[in-house]
């Protein structure tokens, strides 16, 4: 399946705070990416904590895709507004887009290998 909401991320100041939160009030574990970034585990749904300088501001959608080009054309089209150009991270690309409504979200794909 591509083109479907399967990653939610969570902006915070404090990412240890962030997932201790978590852990104690929802029983979701975490594995940490450095000090900036931390997986969810047992949420539901894959998601994150993300501490890092480039995070949304907001809770964000992220939708997974086969083409990334192609699905940052179809944004486009539709009258989306890139917020941050298409970059690699460990797993993947993808980039960041703001919908006419004024939510932003993110596309991604996996990395070929």
């Amino acid at each position: 399946m591509t083109d479907h909401i399967d990653y939610i991320e969570f902006p915070t100041s404090n990412r240890a705070a962030t997932t201790a939160f978590f852990q104690a009030a929802f029983g979701w574990g975490s594995l940490a990416f450095g000090s900036d970034y931390a997986a969810l585990q047992d949420a539901g749904i894959e998601g994150g904590v993300d501490q890092s300088p480039e995070r949304s501001a907001a809770t964000m959608a992220i939708v997974r895709t086969d083409d990334l080009d192609a699905a940052e054309a179809r944004v486009r089209a539709a009258g989306g507004t890139i917020t941050r150009d298409p970059f690699d991270f460990p797993g993947g690309r993808r980039f960041h887009f703001r919908e006419p409504g004024g939510n932003e979200m993110a596309v991604w794909v996996v990395r070929p290998e």
